[in-house]
């Protein structure tokens, strides 16, 4: 049994470093020198990349009056950032494309997921914070942790879920009984091998408990909330059968007020109808 999530995310081997295009890709658009032309050389350079890319600007997510064709028109209109951002989120489902699990379908384990990250894009949209696509990113990933559970120790696992089903208490609640830790610290700990940003390294640790991160309160906050909203309406599932406690100081600090929850509601809804299945050809 690992004694961390360090130690369960190093013994991981097949997800110790993100693919070789989007390792380019963000280094370029982290040089000053890089141009719009090398950016969309790089993402053109890999045609499955560049096909999920424009299936995705063309989708509710944008909804531009005109269809977007080229990857070099993608960066001029999307930006380099946020084209970036697009391309981790594809990448990684591609990476854990073949994970098995008799806990999860993974089928309905990334929906959950991607309708987490469209509503964090919804909510981080309305509040007008800059590069949406960045909450996406992290409500995409806010369950990635447990991915790792299910393939480094599904013997464990199936104990935690065991646990959580015979108890009729959340699976989260469940891990650290088991693991030690749960699997939004599992989460962090791959995101900050990989070298993300801290942001949202901090939206996936601290999804369940978002007060608690100083750092990058809102992330935490936008993911949370997108999380709960997802799980109240059970679309797809990571595990938890019952929608966790909504933590109402982060639910504030949002600035947003409850009567807009039913137009967030039908706007991610709008946006997951469309993505989700582009997203999933990936998964």
């Amino acid at each position: 049994m690992a004694s961390s999530p360090e130690a369960l995310v190093s013994g991981a081997r097949t997800v110790s470093s993100l693919p070789t295009t989007f390792t380019r890709l963000n280094t370029a658009v982290q040089d000053p020198r890089s141009s719009n032309r090398d950016i969309a050389s790089i993402i053109s350079d890999d045609a499955g990349l560049s096909a999920r890319l424009l299936r995705m600007v063309n989708s509710a997510l944008y909804a531009f009056p005109s269809k977007i064709s080229t990857i070099s028109r993608a960066v001029t209109v999307v930006g380099t950032k946020q084209l970036r951002d697009l391309a981790l989120a594809t990448s990684v489902l591609d990476m854990f494309r073949d994970v098995p699990s008799d806990q999860v379908n993974m089928e309905s384990f990334w929906k959950h997921n991607i309708a987490c990250g469209v509503t964090a894009r919804v909510l981080a949209t309305l509040r007008r914070d800059p590069n949406a696509e960045e909450f996406f990113v992290a409500g995409l990933l806010h369950d990635i942790g447990r991915l790792l559970m299910f393939t480094e120790a599904p013997e464990l696992t199936a104990q935690a879920f065991g646990k959580a089903r015979d108890t009729g208490t959340l699976l989260y609640k469940n891990e650290p009984e088991v693991f030690g830790f749960d699997h939004a610290g599992v989460g962090a700990a791959l995101l900050k091998q990989w070298q993300l940003p801290a942001q949202i390294i901090a939206a996936v640790g601290y999804h369940h408990r978002p007060s608690a991160s100083r750092d990058h309160p809102i992330h935490a906050a936008i993911t949370h909330v997108a999380d709960l909203i997802v799980n109240a309406q059970q679309i797809g599932t990571s595990g938890e059968v019952f929608t966790p406690p909504l933590d109402v100081e982060a639910w504030q600090k949002l600035g947003l007020q409850e009567h807009m929850l039913s137009a967030i509601i039908k706007q991610a809804n709008r946006q997951i109808d469309d993505a989700a299945p582009l997203l999933l050809e990936a998964a």
